[in-house]
Parts: C-alpha cells; structure tokens; sequence
C-alpha cells in the first residue's frame, strides 16, 4: 500500500508515461465546503480498448513484461474505497487515458497529500519532454502550475528547458502556500 496520495500520483504517472503520453494532466480538488477530495490524472497516451479497461484494477493483470501484477490501479482503489470513495477510469485506444479517484475528505482513513511539489519535481526532471499540467483546487481558489516552456532562473541550470528540481519544488510549495492562506 502507498503512504500518501503522491505517491499514488507517481505511479500513475508513470503508467502514462509508459503508454508514451506527451501531455499530463494531474489535478487535485480540495473541497471542504463538500467534503471530498478529488485526484484525476489525464493523459494522452494510447489509451485502453474495453476489455483492457475493465481489466486495468485487477492486481493479477498487467501489460508489463518486468513483473507479473500491476498494483498501482488497484491500491489506488482501495485507498479510495478506504476513505468512503471510489475510482473511476475511461479511457480510449490512441487518445489517452483518464483516472478519477474520489474520497471524503474528513474520513478517517483518507491517506495524506504527501509531498505533491517534490512528486512534480521528480516527473518533470526525470521527463523534460512530456508537458505537465498541475492544478490544485480549494473552495479558496485555484493554484496552476505547467512545466512546458519554462526557462532556468538565475542560479539554476537545465540542459532541457525546464527548471531543476529545486525551484519546481519552491514555486509549486509557494502556490500552494498562497492558495491556502487565501480567505
């Protein structure tokens, strides 16, 4: 079982990625007003036809060939279910992919965020040529960051276009920051 939403975030990532996705979308809403999180991970990776689908949170399934079961899907599931929520995927062969996790917010079993900036940070290194959207919704507001077109700042160096890792961490930690503090 993972320790934190993040980490959740990560692995499903990392499924897209495998699926050769050039843009993701990950999205958080934090709704205290309603009492529910919501984490959705869109993709345009090459998708999944009906029967792949159905079969995607099964732990005895999985399209790699380095381990026999994927967990991801399915500990995502349980971490949803766990907290009085539920999951839900639709997907289409060569347009991508699109996870919804729902869970109540005040449940007593909802995992924590964990370290989302430092999550973002390591897919952006570690990926410079996917474009990544991140969006983070409160009943405050709403906090966007994009890794695409982005330029080092001064003191910073990247081959790739894209920040290093630090300043990722900083900027998505201090719109999170703001977002929070906002009435």
């Amino acid at each position: 079982m993972m320790e934190d939403l993040s980490l959740h975030v990560l692995d499903i990532v990392e499924n897209s990625l495998a699926a050769k996705a050039r843009k993701v979308a990950i999205r958080i809403e934090e709704r205290r007003s309603r009492d529910r999180l919501v984490l959705e991970i869109a993709d345009d990776g090459r998708g999944m036809g009906r029967r792949r689908l159905a079969r995607a949170v099964d732990p005895f399934f999985t399209t790699r060939t380095t381990r026999r079961i994927g967990l991801g899907l399915p500990f995502l599931a349980q971490a949803a279910e766990a907290a009085g929520g539920r999951l839900r995927l639709s997907s289409e062969p060569g347009r991508g992919t699109r996870v919804r996790a729902t869970f109540i917010l005040g449940h007593p079993d909802l995992q924590p965020l964990g370290d989302i900036a430092e999550t973002m940070a390591v897919l952006i290194a570690a990926h410079p040529e996917v474009a990544f959207r991140y969006t983070h919704v409160t009943d405050a507001g709403r906090y966007v960051f994009r890794s695409g077109g982005l330029r080092p700042r001064s003191g910073e160096s990247s081959s790739s276009g894209t920040r290093a890792p630090a300043g990722i961490k900083k900027e998505i930690r201090g719109g999170l920051a703001r977002l929070r503090r906002r009435p």
